[in-house]
């Protein structure tokens, strides 16, 4: 059920503090690899000795398609630090987030090495873990996967960055069309919940 206008704002003033960290997703399905920039992922389980992780990602993308096909992820935390540090983390960002993968190779510009799932891990990323799906829900605009953790890795000793401070440096030209982009995964979220579809915002 779509809110008002005030209390939609006042939900997404709560539900974005609950997203504090831009997340890169990558997988493999057969030859083909995929990945996003996802700030839906988290934890899925409380044992220290058999973590989980989750993720949801919307049908639109084909890193969904491919998660669904091979069964299995990779999940990395950014670096924050020097200016080269964050140079490379918005690099990530700027790569898996900007385009759709059915448009070009969103992997080939990145260094990475094959994870035990087979799923690319990105070797400027501050750490990673990688999942095997155990769980799977369909809820409507998107699949909600939960993912046994089958093998993890610091990969640098940084902090870690936060989307408010990545969205204060990547620059207003690029957020502009990264937000411009995302109409299209939004409207294909509304015919799924039997919304409406919106127009999107005129360039200014």
């Amino acid at each position: 059920m779509p809110l008002d206008h005030d209390a939609a704002n006042a939900a997404d003033a709560v539900l974005s503090g609950l997203r504090p960290y831009p997340v890169a997703i990558t997988t493999k399905a057969g030859e083909k690899l995929g990945g996003l920039i996802s700030l839906s992922a988290g934890s899925g389980s409380v044992l220290h000795e058999a973590p989980r992780v989750q993720i949801s990602l919307a049908k639109r993308n084909l890193t969904h398609d491919l998660v669904r096909e091979s069964g299995v992820f990779a999940m990395h935390l950014l670096a924050d630090g020097d200016a080269e540090t964050r140079a490379k983390s918005f690099a990530i960002i700027r790569g898996l987030g900007g385009r759709s993968g059915r448009d070009y190779d969103k992997i080939a510009e990145f260094d990475t090495k094959p994870g035990v799932t087979g799923s690319p891990i990105l070797l400027d990323a501050l750490s990673y873990v990688e999942g095997k799906i155990v769980f799977e829900l369909d809820i409507e605009e998107s699949h909600l996967f939960i993912a046994d953790v089958v093998a993890a890795e610091r990969l640098q000793r940084r902090p870690r960055l936060t989307i408010g401070s990545a969205w204060a440096d990547l620059g207003a030209d690029w957020t502009a069309e990264y937000e411009r982009n995302l109409i299209h995964e939004f409207n294909a979220a509304r015919v799924q919940r039997g919304l409406p579809e919106q127009l999107p915002a005129t360039p200014q």
